[in-house]
């Protein structure tokens, strides 16, 4: 089993014998997808697996595990929030193909490879940020930012009241007192 710091394996001796190649491994400060970047605390943790299945098909099930620091929803607080995700998917190895290509059929799904090294990035990525929650909270009594002026209410006491809107209060002239 090898271990790297890049998140690659190198599958020529799959290719060549068949069985299964292992890999483990570290992804350092961050994931991106695009130009949004996802901080982590540390660095998250990777393990794969890839094996032959017959013909050029091959299997790939893998996880990664980290934990990245989300703003709280109500006070931009970074919040530390553990992930830990668990993917698979099936390749074929298409010879000269340059980069990895996503294919979806009729009723199969795959990606499509060339090289020998198989970059893991992205099957990490994905797998890891579709596993965030889409909001989090510092904690769950967090008071979150003042509107009036920005102060963080779990520190602080400006002594702003929060303004209640009431979304009927607007019905209130409408009626005849009773």
């Amino acid at each position: 089993m090898e271990h790297c710091e890049v998140a690659s394996i190198n599958l020529a001796r799959l290719l060549r014998e068949g069985g299964t190649a292992r890999a483990t491994g570290v992804v350092q400060e961050a994931f991106f997808v695009g130009e949004e970047r996802f901080p982590l605390e540390g660095e998250a943790t990777w393990k794969v697996a890839v094996s032959a299945v017959g013909g050029d098909e091959y299997w790939l099930s893998g996880e990664v595990e980290g934990v990245v620091l989300m703003e709280c929803r109500r006070c931009l607080k970074p919040t530390p929030t553990p992930i830990h995700a668990h993917f698979q998917h099936l390749l074929r190895y298409q010879q000269g193909l340059e980069e990895v290509v996503f294919h979806e059929e009729k009723e199969e799904e795959y990606y499509a490879f060339g090289e020998p090294d198989l970059d893991l990035l992205p099957f990490l990525t994905e797998a890891f940020v579709t596993e965030m929650p889409y909001t989090v909270l510092c904690e769950e009594g967090c008071k979150g930012l003042c509107p009036v002026c920005g102060a963080d209410r779990n520190l602080v006491d400006c002594g702003h009241e929060p303004e209640t809107h009431h979304p009927f209060l607007g019905l209130k002239d409408l009626l005849p007192e009773l």
